[in-house]
């Protein structure tokens, strides 16, 4: 049983290390491309490893009973599905079975991580009846700093759907990187304090990435003429 036991979660720890790398990485892609391109800019291949990374990462964020993470992954996948529709659209590539086939999948994978998400929360209220009152309310505390995060991150994506959805093409708007800049640092806390190292090395490792984007941005604003 033990054996059984350490195999299992081998497996989990493998997967988010492969996720934490597909799902982050996602943003050193596109630090490349927007180097490249001298401008803040985002290839396909960032929503594709969004896709992917953000299941498995919320796939080891309920294996390894982590509520904040469960969270922070659970509905993403929607947003990253609406952007592929309108880049599909856009290379006229997106037939009528492929945009049924794909809001089907992420009706279905919607569905089963709200099922995952409310277990999720649910073990950590009951693993914290066995711990003494001040070690319950420090845990909280931080789970509440981390679901914070996690509001801002899903807001950056509201917020970059919504842009998305008027200009019916994948953009992203500045309010972005000052989301997830303040949303990392809150998760990177949260994650930090519980003691989950491998979720607060891979929120860690994008800071740098949006402070180069927002570099890129604002350099390349036009200069407003001198109304004199």
């Amino acid at each position: 049983m033990v054996s059984e036991t350490s195999g299992w979660m081998w497996l989990v720890n493998v997967l988010g290390v492969i996720g934490t790398a597909i799902f982050f990485g996602r943003f050193y892609v596109q630090w490349i491309v927007s180097e490249i391109k001298k401008e803040s800019t985002f290839p396909v291949l960032f929503w594709y490893m969004s896709s992917v990374g953000s299941l498995m990462l919320f796939i080891y964020s309920v294996s390894i009973r982590e509520p904040v993470g469960a969270l922070s992954y659970s509905f993403n996948i929607i947003v990253y599905a609406r952007n592929l529709v309108h880049i599909w659209r856009n290379k006229g590539v997106l037939t009528p079975l492929r945009s049924i086939l794909l809001h089907g999948a992420v009706g279905l994978i919607a569905v089963g991580a709200l099922v995952a998400l409310v277990l999720t929360w649910w073990w950590e209220i009951e693993a914290t009846k066995s711990v003494s009152v001040a070690e319950g309310a420090r845990n909280w505390f931080w789970i509440a700093v981390g679901a914070a995060g996690s509001v801002m991150f899903a807001g950056r994506f509201v917020i970059q759907w919504i842009a998305t959805e008027r200009k019916r093409e994948s953009v992203i708007p500045v309010a972005f990187w000052y989301l997830s800049l303040g949303a990392t640092v809150l998760q990177a806390l949260s994650y930090s304090n519980r003691g989950k190292w491998l979720l607060a090395a891979g929120v860690s490792a994008s800071i740098i990435i949006y402070l180069r984007n927002l570099w890129l941005i604002h350099r390349n604003q036009p200069v407003e003429p001198d109304s004199e």
